[in-house]
């Protein structure tokens, strides 16, 4: 459905970059789908999380298998969310719409987007590691001019490394979302060439995979689901963000076969065999070299074959470009748009989450594993889950699939409810959230923080329900 500010006085929050896709824009195959969660799992973050598994006292296959479950958990959740945005052509802050008001629709938008501008920062300072570990080898007198100063946790040369790095992350947004199709097409696969070369070389160089295969588990009965379930909800926090925004690429997929099949072959296969890969190559780094290096970018400063490592190290940049722009800009970019639509665009929105990031200084997190997959994690898991639900309940359940798209855009419409906010979808919000967090600051409740995403999922959904369906009778709801 064409959308027209001319044709249309009453239009609100609407500008033609959140506009529904039409059938020429509607351009991404099954292919595009896989290979973009192959490029999105492939990334530094998964590689460290069952290596932070086992660090928390899991046994290898115990990590491995947390990882597995839950993406296929939240799995779920995205494909349920995917489905408006390939049938209405809509992204995520305009489907929001539908549940929390046309104007509403800003708060889970704007919690989306601090949440992205936290990873992006997270995955910039990765990137830029990798650059200034590149630079280390290449340029003489690199090591001494780099560690001239420290500030907020990084170096001169670890700030050069992550401003050169966001500046690439930059110059891909800016050429729009189309460019994000065609980058994430190809730097899949690379990312993809890039574990299996290092596992092939954990193998050669350790003759085996080393001693973490033949550790047993550090703990056991209660000590052991004290740390599965933090990590399960952790691995379901992980794609969070990604089970609400993912209307954001659906909208242009050429059939709901093409989305649907793209992604349930791409994000739990490739989630768990890159972990999978962190873990043995890990293993592999005790054997060789007398210590355990789970950081990629740092194992491959051992490497002393320049040709090796450069091509090397452009793998761990595409790699963690390649998350970054798809997960951490994509989305914030059309939140920033809900937000100010009169003023933001695609790409000033993309440039806005790049500050944003440098701002909050959210590297700084990753440096202890209580602190990336108990804190951080989890803490976000308990605001994306009631979002989730609400999504859910109100486009399945309520609504029953069907939404009138024009009025997702009206001052007029069924979703502007009192002064565009629907009060009842925010209540569901906040009853969600204090219930999920509540643990964090109770000791004696803290099985519900441990549960985060599920326990503010189910309580919003059921709350949101309960809530519409007393309120509005079904002949309100039908479009």
């Amino acid at each position: 459905m064409a959308v027209s500010e001319v044709d249309n006085p009453d239009l609100i929050r609407f500008n033609q970059d959140i506009a529904p896709t039409q059938g020429d824009q509607k351009t991404w195959t099954l292919y595009n789908y896989l290979s973009l969660w192959i490029g999105l799992a492939h990334n530094i973050p998964t590689y460290l999380m069952a290596g932070g598994f086992i660090a928390l006292g899991l046994n290898w296959w115990q990590a491995i298998l947390t990882v597995l479950v839950g993406n296929l958990i939240v799995l779920v959740p995205i494909l349920l969310n995917s489905h408006p945005g390939t049938k209405y052509g809509i992204p995520f802050p305009v489907f929001a719409r539908a549940s929390f008001g046309v104007v509403g629709a800003s708060l889970p938008a704007l919690l989306r987007a601090l949440v992205a501008a936290g990873w992006f920062g997270i995955e910039t300072a990765i990137g830029g590691q990798a650059i200034q570990t590149f630079l280390l080898i290449l340029v003489p007198g690199w090591g001494h001019f780099s560690s001239l100063f420290t500030f907020v946790g990084m170096n001169l040369g670890s700030w050069i490394g992550f401003m050169l790095f966001w500046a690439l992350n930059m110059w891909i947004i800016v050429h729009g979302i189309q460019a994000v199709r065609r980058f994430e097409s190809w730097a899949g696969p690379t990312v993809l060439a890039l574990g299996i070369g290092l596992l092939i070389w954990a193998y050669t160089a350790a003759h085996g995979f080393g001693p973490i295969l033949s550790q047993p588990a550090k703990v056991h009965g209660a000590a052991l689901w004290a740390v599965v379930i933090p990590s399960l909800t952790s691995v379901v926090g992980f794609w969070a963000t990604l089970s609400l925004n993912i209307p954001d690429f659906t909208r242009f997929a050429k059939s709901q076969k093409a989305q649907a099949w793209g992604q349930a072959l791409g994000l739990p296969t490739t989630m768990t065999v890159f972990s999978a890969i962190g873990v043995l190559v890990t293993s592999a780094t005790i054997v060789v070299f007398h210590q355990a290096i789970s950081d990629p970018v740092t194992l491959l400063g051992h490497f002393h074959n320049g040709f090796l490592l450069l091509i090397s190290m452009a793998a761990v940049v595409v790699a963690t470009l390649s998350v970054n722009v798809a997960a951490n800009i994509v989305s914030p970019a059309y939140d920033f748009i809900q937000l100010f639509p009169k003023r933001m665009t695609f790409r000033r929105g993309g440039v806005l989450t790049g500050i944003l990031a440098i701002v909050m200084c959210p590297w700084l997190l990753v440096s202890n594993p209580h602190i990336y997959i108990f804190s951080w994690l989890d803490v976000y898991s308990g605001f994306l889950g009631p979002i989730a639900a609400i999504l859910i309940a109100d486009y399945w359940v309520f609504r029953r699939q069907t939404l009138t798209v024009i009025e997702l855009y009206e001052k007029t419409g069924r979703y502007f409810y009192g002064n565009g906010y629907n009060r009842l979808a925010i209540w569901a919000l906040v009853a969600g959230i204090v219930v999920s967090l509540v643990g964090k600051v109770l000791p004696a409740l803290a099985w519900l923080f441990n549960y985060s995403w599920f326990v503010g999922f189910a309580v919003s959904f059921i709350v949101y329900l309960v809530l519409m369906r007393s309120r509005y009778p079904e002949s309100q709801v039908k479009a």
